[in-house]
């Protein structure tokens, strides 16, 4: 038989078991975000009457715990309602009204149509920057492939596509007058093949501080472009010295950087003929020893976030908002690592 404070006890339980969202909720500040947030969002209000909206700082953070968990907007919805790790994040008590996935589902769609993703990811990195946390003593580039949804199109969609048009087939209205097939088609996402690896969708490309490997700024493309082709997005003058593998090694880059005052730590790259010598190896041997780091970000995020560079969102709209999202959760559980393990304080 249930006694009269078990769920308290429950709780208290949850608490001190000190699961990831709980560490997270002791160290960030989420008011922070609120601004941001609610004046992208604001709309004027139309009188008494109907269900109060939910707070934006809960369902912020409710696309923060599906990032790192990587859940549907079903089972986000599910989880919250199941798992009471999930309603402490969110400081909700059993009985409280949880929102649907239609509910989330339109909040995500809200800050992508407004861009906000890559607002709140700026606005927490100038808290790093400010307080010290982040010092830019040196910084770190690379890029992963972001998979959505496999498109299953005719090759003559497919060519129409490549070349950037929208296929006639596609943008047919359906009995009901909408363009239902368009909406579930991805015309923005490309095909790759690297390592006899095929991949469809896009490219997180991102710039790390080297010391803390929190992500500094970041860009979105097709998995089209070469990797070096987001350089000069992604890399500023803010960044005094540059890690990067020989992906990422040309003339053109190498005076970018020396116009941006940057000193390159670019591996060098052998070629057909011309061999790299036993001291460019030993130099690039030497390089990769900080280069690695980065590597340990798409790490994190491949495995303690659930393998979330594998997307459902289709659209280049959409894959920038949840992109901006990704990386903005990895910083997050990042900073709190750091807190914890190497006594940075919290902000």
């Amino acid at each position: 038989m249930s006694g009269l404070f078990d769920l308290e006890y429950h709780e208290k339980k949850i608490r001190e078991y000190q699961p990831p969202l709980t560490k997270l909720n002791s160290v960030i500040n989420w008011e922070l975000f609120r601004e941001t947030i609610e004046t992208a969002l604001y709309v004027e209000p139309k009188g008494a009457g109907g269900r109060p909206p939910y707070d934006k700082i809960m369902m912020f953070k409710i696309l923060i715990l599906q990032k790192y968990y990587n859940l549907s907007d079903e089972q986000t919805e599910f989880q919250i309602n199941d798992r009471t790790s999930f309603k402490q994040f969110l400081d909700l008590k059993f009985g409280d009204s949880i929102p649907d996935e239609k509910a989330v589902w339109h909040f995500k769609e809200q800050l992508a149509n407004k861009n906000i993703s890559e607002n709140l990811f700026e606005l927490f990195v100038k808290q790093l920057m400010m307080k010290g946390i982040v010092a830019k003593e040196g910084s770190m580039i690379d890029a992963s492939f972001v998979d959505v949804p496999r498109q299953r199109n005719s090759k003559e969609d497919n060519a129409d596509i490549k070349k950037g048009a929208i296929p006639l087939e596609f943008a047919k209205k359906d009995t009901n007058g909408n363009r239902s097939r368009l909406a579930q088609k991805d015309c923005d996402a490309r095909w790759m093949t690297k390592s006899a690896e095929r991949h469809f969708g896009y490219k997180d490309h991102i710039n790390a501080d080297v010391k803390t490997k929190l992500i500094t700024k970041y860009s979105v493309s097709s998995v089209a472009p070469h990797d070096s082709t987001e350089i000069e997005n992604i890399v500023d003058e803010t960044d005094n010295t540059l890690h990067a593998d020989s992906t990422y090694r040309s003339e053109k880059i190498e005076a970018f950087l020396k116009d941006k005052h940057c000193d390159s730590l670019v591996h060098e790259k052998g070629y057909r003929g011309n061999p790299l010598s036993k001291e460019q190896k030993d130099s690039n041997n030497t390089k990769s020893k900080i280069r690695a780091r980065v590597e340990h970000i798409f790490g994190f995020i491949t495995n303690s976030m659930n393998d979330a560079l594998h997307m459902r969102s289709i659209g280049i709209k959409r894959i920038k908002s949840s992109i901006g999202f990704l990386n903005l959760t990895y910083n997050l559980f990042r900073y709190e690592q750091l807190v914890r393990l190497q006594n940075v304080k919290v902000m």
